[in-house]
């Protein structure tokens, strides 16, 4: 149930599971958007993507509470979507990653003005309306694509490389941790600020470990590097889906 008891939560709470499932995802997102461009024309890799990512939104609205299987799902097909979104910004337009920075930025909290002036409320914790989820999924695409833009701005525009964007973006997820746990910061604004790191991170991580050695990565490959967080986006859904259908479960 909600936290005011109004109805079911249609979201996850933002448990230890919730982050590493979120961390996980953007890497994903990143992987398999860099693999399907490369794999197939652009524009029907991008068909394909927003096709997906449509198909498992719809689903995703459809339900009445939270389920497991069904949000991360639709979690993954923003991460992919919301990457090529984000890269054909720059590529096709060519803006650079600052101005496509700022520009999701402004978005993003236009959006979140918008839910306050309808909802009065910006919590995950009562979203248990549709109207509050389309705002909740709204916000949740615009992260994705601002956090693109902020990797890239890092890692490519400001030349500082994969690797040291990874201990950027680790530091500064770090800032919202410690503002809500020791300076009484807004949990609301502490939640969106961490959910906006997450993104840069997890998609540094994976550009990281699949771009070639002469772009600054590891080299194994943008291919494998999506199979292996697919994998760990299943050993972590796998669980939680189980214990929402276990009766006995608390």
């Amino acid at each position: 149930m909600s936290a005011d008891g109004s109805g079911w939560t249609r979201v996850p709470e933002p448990t230890v599971d919730f982050w590493l499932a979120k961390a996980a995802s953007t890497a994903l997102g990143e992987a398999v958007s860099d693999f399907s461009i490369r794999v197939l024309p652009p524009v029907v890799a991008v068909l394909i993507g927003f096709v997906a990512f449509v198909a498992a939104l719809a689903w995703q609205l459809r339900m009445r509470r939270y389920t497991p299987g069904v949000y991360w799902l639709a979690v993954a097909a923003v991460g992919v979507f919301g990457t090529m979104a984000a890269d054909v910004v720059h590529v096709v337009l060519g803006l650079p990653y600052a101005v496509s920075a700022s520009i999701y930025a402004a978005v993003l909290a236009t959006l979140f003005v918008l839910w306050w002036r309808f909802e009065r409320d910006l919590s995950v914790h009562d979203v248990t309306t549709l109207r509050r989820e389309l705002f909740y999924w709204a916000a949740v695409i615009s992260t994705f694509a601002l956090g693109t833009a902020l990797g890239d701005l890092t890692a490519v525009g400001l030349g500082l490389g994969y690797a040291p964007s990874i201990l950027l973006f680790a530091a500064l997820i770090l800032v919202p941790v410690l503002g809500y746990r020791r300076l009484g910061w807004n949990s609301v604004f502490a939640f969106w600020f961490a959910y906006v790191m997450t993104r840069p991170l997890g998609a540094s991580v994976a550009d990281w470990l699949g771009k070639p050695v002469r772009e600054g990565g590891v080299g194994v490959g943008s291919g494998w590097v999506s199979l292996a967080f697919a994998l760990v986006m299943v050993a972590l859904v796998v669980p939680m889906q189980r214990r929402r259908l276990d009766p006995v479960a608390p």
